[in-house]
């Protein structure tokens, strides 16, 4: 069961190519910052284009 809130977590190649689409659950913005950057660390994926978003669509995340 999901607690708190869901919040969108993606990564892409330089192609475009979606690499990462998974959702998250975290209680606030901060706690989802360090939740989707803890799992693209896992996936390898930190260093590719990325970006997690907030349930109403705000950037909580990006690197480029």
């Amino acid at each position: 069961m999901m607690m708190g809130k869901v919040y969108k977590v993606t990564a892409f190649a330089a192609s475009g190519e979606k690499l990462l689409d998974e959702s998250i659950s975290a209680e606030n913005d901060q706690q989802a910052k360090i939740s989707g950057e803890s799992l693209l660390k896992e996936k390898k994926l930190l260093e590719q284009t990325h970006r997690c978003t907030s349930p109403t669509g705000k950037l909580i995340l990006f690197h480029r």
